[in-house]
């Protein structure tokens, strides 16, 4: 049975562990591909250009904003993050789903503009688990930690714009709560060929 892509954008706190998810996902699913964020923000230890994000100037990341190539673009601590639209439209069309791993400020940019989409929230056992899991990654400041502990509570405040919200209290756990989500939303009649129906009730 053909069915569309799927446009999937999952956000969640800093900490959350969206990262970890989002590549257990494309581990277990060859039918979905993630969609490379671009930023202005500099990389972190191990991060690829053109892997993890497409790194560039804010200069050359203001242009792009002024032509129009963007699906979204936000600005989070500082710095810009942006979805390329022209790649996504293609995998979609594909028949690819698209997972977008943004921010909760793009993320609400998306959901006001498309309504063809699934949006899922990542969210945390509680904010003293959020702030172990920061702690452990021993690469921030301690001012930093606060800010983003600060954002976190704002960001968990929007969990309502989301269609579905998962709490990663074991990354297997969620993964699997996140792929019932996807074979759920595959089902939905909107995303099956019109054909295949056709097809069924003239052969009755």
């Amino acid at each position: 049975m053909a069915k569309k892509g799927m446009l999937i954008v999952l956000s969640g706190p800093s900490g959350s562990g969206k990262g970890t998810i989002v590549s257990r996902l494309l581990q277990e699913r060859d039918d979905t591909v993630l969609s490379i964020s671009m930023t202005t923000r500099a990389p972190r230890p191990g991060e690829e250009d053109g892997v993890h994000y497409f790194f560039v100037s804010r200069e050359e990341f203001e242009n792009m904003k002024s032509l129009g190539a963007f699906l979204e673009y936000a600005e989070y601590n500082g710095n810009y993050y942006g979805t390329p639209e022209s790649m996504v439209r293609t995998w979609l069309e594909e028949g690819k789903n698209v997972i977008l791993e943004i921010e909760v400020q793009g993320a609400e940019k998306v959901m006001d503009f498309r309504s063809d989409l699934v949006s899922i929230f990542i969210t945390i056992p509680s904010m003293e688990e959020l702030e172990r899991r920061l702690r452990g990654r021993a690469t921030e400041t301690e001012d930093k930690i606060r800010d983003r502990l600060a954002t976190a509570r704002r960001e968990l405040q929007r969990a309502f714009r989301y269609d579905y919200v998962v709490v990663n209290d074991e990354v297997e756990s969620a993964v699997a709560r996140i792929n019932t989500i996807i074979e759920a939303e595959n089902m939905r009649f909107d995303r099956m060929d019109n054909e295949y129906i056709r097809g069924v009730l003239e052969s009755c």
